[in-house]
């Protein structure tokens, strides 16, 4: 296996010199048909992809990523993310696997929050609590693909229009999101809005991951994760945050040297495991805020040599180890996902923010652009 990798990369390198400097290492960007929703409407697929192995597939439907497919340390590769084989599956059997999250990703206690001396009640579709925007937010909607191209990022922008007082938001917002990939293994993920009133806006990418290749029946559970963080904020029985900032020192929070997740994951000692039935929690990035994205986070599979990295413009990284994936959810493959059978490292604003002064503000205002930029970068580790 490794002699026949080995030779496939000197055969694209001798063609890469045969074609010149300036074509070497092209990424690639292909736009096709993939399939219909229930109303009728057509879901387009971008798949953009590097010479090194790695691939990124993109749906217009919820602006997903379907797929991140990258070697392991053998040169074999594999889908390290969970979702379904068709757009319609995305449809039918929600569950924001992959998906662009919006209007406000996580929760807002009670779905109500107050602006300019208005209170807004958004959708209940967590209990008591909105979550990811209310039930049918950007995850639900069917994306415009506004570009593609390819070159030495390949690159699609995908584009929606969010009406004014949708799910009870103020404001009509413009809203991109652009995936590149580039010949180092990063796909890099940017989302932007404008917005015509005072808002709260929070994105982030729900891409769900196990790096041994999705389905795997080891699961993510002896994954090591590293986030440099010196604090996390707990959360009440309704996974709101208390507004605390607790030291992960001394806990199984503590993840600032890599830790195996088997090692918390299921310690039921500590309250915040019992509330989350595992990790669900918002950790305080010691980076905050940042005009370019710095590291958030990095998982590792000691099996595959698999890394991943995720870097990020935002203050806060929800970590969420797959805890109500309860067997009902049948995904690529046929492949019956259960708890533990991946993990979400969602860059954002922390949860609640509306409703928490002390955390940092998620206001967007008019003539004032929301952006956020995070990568997933792919490596592997001898």
């Amino acid at each position: 296996m490794q002699k026949a990798f080995n030779a496939v990369w000197a055969a694209a390198a001798i063609m890469a010199l045969a074609v010149g400097p300036e074509h070497a290492w092209a990424a690639d960007a292909r736009r096709a048909a993939a399939g219909k929703l229930a109303d009728g409407s057509k879901v387009e697929a971008v798949t953009l992809s590097n010479a090194h192995g790695v691939s990124a597939r993109i749906l217009t439907y919820g602006a997903t990523l379907q797929s991140l497919i990258g070697p392991d340390r053998t040169g074999r590769p594999a889908d390290v993310i969970l979702g379904y084989d068709d757009a319609a599956s995305y449809e039918a059997h929600p569950n924001y696997f992959g998906a662009t999250i919006g209007r406000y990703a996580n929760r807002i206690a009670g779905g109500k929050f107050a602006l300019e001396g208005k209170t807004y009640q958004l959708p209940l579709n967590d209990k008591v609590n909105s979550l990811h925007g209310g039930g049918k937010g950007f995850d639900k909607q069917n994306w415009t693909i506004a570009s593609i191209a390819s070159g030495a990022s390949a690159t699609v922008v995908l584009k929606h229009r969010s009406p004014d007082g949708d799910l009870g938001y103020p404001g009509a917002l413009d809203v991109t999101v652009t995936y590149a990939l580039d010949e180092t293994g990063a796909l890099t993920i940017t989302f932007a809005a404008t917005t015509t009133q005072p808002t709260v806006i929070n994105m982030t990418n729900h891409a769900i991951f196990n790096l041994a290749g999705e389905g795997s029946p080891e699961g993510v559970t002896f994954h090591t994760l590293t986030i440099p963080a010196a604090t996390y904020t707990p959360v009440d029985a309704a996974l709101i945050p208390t507004g605390e900032r607790r030291p992960v020192a001394n806990t199984i929070f503590d993840f600032r040297r890599a830790r195996i997740l088997a090692n918390g994951i299921r310690d039921g000692r500590d309250e915040q495991i019992r509330f989350g039935r595992g990790y669900d929690h918002n950790f305080a990035l010691d980076k905050g805020t940042t005009a370019t994205p710095q590291l958030a986070a990095r998982l590792e599979d000691p099996k595959s040599g698999r890394v991943l990295e995720v870097l990020s413009t935002e203050p806060g990284l929800q970590v969420y180890t797959g805890n109500f994936l309860d067997g009902t959810f049948i995904g690529k493959g046929g492949h019956v996902y259960r708890m533990g059978d991946g993990i979400a490292l969602e860059p954002q604003k922390f949860p609640d923010a509306p409703n928490q002064p002390a955390f940092v503000s998620a206001r967007v205002d008019p003539g004032k652009p929301y952006r956020h930029v995070m990568i997933y970068r792919l490596s592997t580790a001898r």
